[in-house]
């Protein structure tokens, strides 16, 4: 198990739609560690494979101290108008912008023993299933963005120090 490095936001691996994950493996099983640690940390509610460089559909999550992941996530419902609403990422770091997004979501997908997973919640919980399985689509949430929001976010990113 290893905390992982974030890729940054301009890195090809975030723009790939990830492939579903065939078989459960001892890889699988160290991804599945490794996403699990690497969202641990504090300030972290997601971590998606390919944030880690891996394009394979997973990710890990830690809300209000509830970890976990899930295996070939489909986010399969949601509720309510999408509403503008403070997101960050962590492969595009130090910028939050406004982004829409429902107030309900519904994820399933399935564990390291083949058993389904769903998750489903409002809030943070809701926002950070939309946010993950973004990822996994080769979406970053600057993709959500219109108008003046989404260029004052790519002003933001041409000028920061990591870009």
């Amino acid at each position: 198990m290893t905390v992982r490095e974030i890729r940054l936001y301009g890195d090809p691996v975030l723009r790939q739609v990830c492939a579903p994950i065939e078989k459960i493996d001892d890889g699988v099983r160290a991804l599945i560690a490794d996403l699990v640690e690497t969202v641990e940390l504090p300030g972290r509610a997601g971590v998606a494979a390919n944030q880690i460089g891996v394009a394979l559909r997973a990710f890990s999550y830690n809300i209000d101290g509830d970890i976990g992941y899930v295996i070939n996530p489909v986010l399969t419902e949601v509720r309510g108008e999408a509403e503008p609403i403070g997101e960050g990422c962590l492969s595009v770091p130090g910028l939050w912008h406004d982004t829409p997004r429902h107030p309900w979501a519904r994820v399933e997908g399935i564990d390291l023993d083949g058993e389904p997973v769903v998750l489903e919640g409002e809030g943070l919980l809701a926002q950070a299933l939309q946010h993950e399985t973004d990822h996994l689509d080769g979406m970053v949430y600057l993709g959500r963005l219109q108008g003046e929001t989404r260029k004052l976010a790519m002003r933001q990113v041409r000028e920061s120090d990591w870009f």
